[in-house]
This record gives structure tokens, C-alpha cells and sequence, in this order.
């Protein structure tokens, strides 16, 4: 039983740090999209752009993501390799500036799929002030007819005289 528990636990922790690498790298995408590719420009320079992508957990251990299940695995997988995709452009493109945004846009939409994704098949990363965000979705329960208010009858607009221009 204690095993079990702990494996879990093992489990969960590993969730969370690809979580968090997730989120921090899809966070300093999104702040620096525009300001990374000026800095480019500017200085001719590769590090801002590969700078904002740097994974934290790049060294995760074979040993780690072992805990994770197979469609977690082939998610975070499909994660990566899209970052991978953005990674390789970034290092070793010729484009000038205007060109590579353009095609880091269309890079990015692709990665931001794949971190939705895996944000529905992980969860999101634990908070560091420890309170649970969960993503929920209202529901409107149907309720008895006779305890809701009557419906109002929506007016027929007044018809309008032919050839008359509404404004």
C-alpha cells in the first residue's frame, strides 16, 4: 500500500514539473513574442529567441518519466517535439526578422496545441502560494418549470415601409 502510494506520489511530481516547464515556456512565449524578435533584429542575435524556449527540466531522467502512462508519454513527447520544431528553426534559420516571425506564428499555433493538450491530459502545474486551480466549465442544470420565472415574448420589430433605408 505504501509503495503504491509513493509511486503515485512519484507520479504526480513528475506531472507537475513537465507542467510547470510547459507553462513557463508557453508564459515567456507569449511575453516576449514581440520584443524577442526585435532584439533579433537589433542585435543579430539567437539568444533571445532561444533564450524564451530554454526547457528547465531538459535533463528530465529516462528513470522519471517512466511513472508516466503511455498517453501522457506520447502527449508530453508531442509537446516537446513541437518545441523541438521551434528550436532547430530558431538556431539555425537565415530568415530576417519580419520572415522569421511569420514563421515562428505559424510554429507557435502548432505548439500551443500541443500544450493544450497536454495541459487537459496533465493538469495544470501546481500553484507556488499551494492553492488548486481546476479548469471547470459552468453547467445549467434544468430545474422544474413551474419554480422559474415565465418566459418573456420577445416584441416583433415594427415592419418597415418599403424602400425606406434603416440606420
Amino acid at each position: 500500500m505504501a509503495r503504491r502510494r509513493k509511486a503515485d506520489e512519484m507520479t504526480a511530481r513528475v506531472r507537475n514539473l513537465l507542467a510547470m516547464d510547459a507553462a513557463g515556456i508557453m508564459r515567456r512565449l507569449d511575453a516576449r513574442r514581440d520584443e524577442m524578435f526585435l532584439l533579433f533584429s537589433r542585435l543579430r542575435s539567437r539568444e533571445p529567441l532561444l533564450g524564451t524556449i530554454a526547457s528547465r527540466y531538459a535533463d528530465g531522467a529516462f528513470a522519471q518519466l517512466v511513472h508516466l502512462t503511455e498517453q501522457e508519454s506520447a502527449v508530453v513527447d508531442h509537446f516537446y517535439s513541437r518545441l523541438d520544431e521551434l528550436r532547430w528553426y530558431f538556431t539555425y534559420t537565415e530568415d530576417m526578422p519580419g520572415t522569421a516571425q511569420i514563421t515562428f506564428n505559424s510554429l507557435y499555433r502548432r505548439l500551443e496545441e500541443s500544450y493544450r493538450v497536454l495541459r487537459a491530459t496533465l493538469g495544470p502545474p501546481a500553484r507556488p502560494d499551494g492553492v488548486q486551480v481546476v479548469d471547470g466549465q459552468a453547467v445549467r442544470h434544468d430545474e422544474d418549470p413551474a419554480t422559474q420565472p415565465p418566459a418573456t415574448l420577445a416584441r416583433a420589430a415594427p415592419a418597415r415601409k418599403r424602400g425606406a433605408v434603416a440606420t
